[in-house]
């Protein structure tokens, strides 16, 4: 059995880790003692969640959501819409909907997580990250928040997570937001491929943000720092790395749902896009239109993978008027 972290080892990456320039140890559950004895990844996860300060916009509250300690936001009050981040490097519910939460709020009760395999929730030491698996922590975080049913907006990986949640549990979906969605096929991007071959440097996460984004004027130092330190925080690179390695046009196919249930869908669903986004191309969401009955579809032009960021007023706009 792999040796546990010994005491100087935690010590060191709390003090110096990436996530923080100053962190302080803390007491309870996920504090340095209780690390002692504990699985390997267990530990890095509750690293991750320890050097979290208190007033880190990242962190929400915690949750147990099928079994795993959920990061998560939740702000405002009425019809619960749940917010699903994509699958880039260093992405977090706050990083991909930061803009966005507090305008939706303003109309709904808005919910962010942290999906397993991503930013501070616990990523467990046996888990296999596949469709299945995203699908029953959505599942398992609305069963520990009682929500019976709740409209889904999906960012690009998130979108094709809430397509499968929609096809696989229709009654627990109530309207779907699809954003620079996957969950059909189609043939994988350079961007993508990079997207998901990220080795972590600043000059690697620049090049890649440069990608997402039409406006490069959004793409800062500060941003691509900010993600680079989410994504080498203990244990989430591995994490990472373990959910699409190349050869990746099959992963792109695995969060694909299947289309004829797709075509039978009766949610009503809006489906946006960037014209020019280099990451998941355009013919992705027209196909999502062509198979989804109760579909409208919105194409931004000047604008890539990031709608939500880019066009953030009229996005904002545009999903309160539909969910309304």
């Amino acid at each position: 059995m792999e040796p546990l972290l010994a005491e100087a080892d935690v010590w060191e990456i709390m003090v110096n880790g990436p996530s923080s320039i100053f962190v302080k140890r803390r007491s309870g559950r996920g504090g340095f003692h209780d690390h002692i004895g504990r699985d390997r990844q267990i530990v890095e996860s509750e690293l991750a969640m320890t050097t979290a300060q208190d007033d880190d916009p990242e962190v929400g509250g915690w949750i147990d959501a099928a079994g795993i300690k959920t990061n998560y936001h939740d702000v405002g009050a009425g019809k619960p819409v749940i917010l699903l981040h994509g699958s880039g490097p260093g992405v977090t519910a706050w990083a991909n909907w930061r803009l966005n939460i507090g305008p939706i709020s303003e109309h709904f009760r808005v919910i962010a997580p942290d999906l397993v395999g991503f930013g501070l929730t616990e990523r467990p030491s046996d888990i296999r990250y596949s469709l299945d698996t995203w699908v029953a922590h959505l599942n398992g975080l609305m069963d520990s928040l009682g929500l019976e049913k709740a409209s889904l907006v999906g960012n690009s990986f998130g979108g094709a997570l809430a397509l499968a949640t929609a096809v696989r549990s229709p009654e627990r979906v109530d309207r779907l937001v699809l954003m620079g969605s996957a969950g059909v096929s189609f043939e994988l991007t350079a961007g993508l491929d990079a997207v998901w071959g990220f080795e972590p440097s600043l000059e690697n996460m620049r090049r890649l943000l440069d990608l997402f984004a039409y406006d490069r004027s959004l793409v800062s130092d500060e941003l691509a720092e900010m993600r680079l330190r989410a994504a080498t925080l203990p244990g989430v690179q591995e994490a990472f790395a373990s959910m699409f390695p190349a050869p990746r046009q099959r992963w792109v196919d695995a969060l694909a749902s299947d289309e004829s249930k797709i075509s039978k869908l009766g949610h009503k669903t809006l489906i946006v896009h960037g014209r020019e986004d280099r990451v998941v191309p355009l013919a992705s969401s027209l196909r999502l239109f062509e198979l989804i009955d109760d579909s409208e579809l919105h194409v931004f032009g000047r604008c890539g993978h990031w709608t939500q960021i880019e066009h953030r007023d009229r996005f904002n706009t545009l999903v309160a008027d539909f969910l309304a």
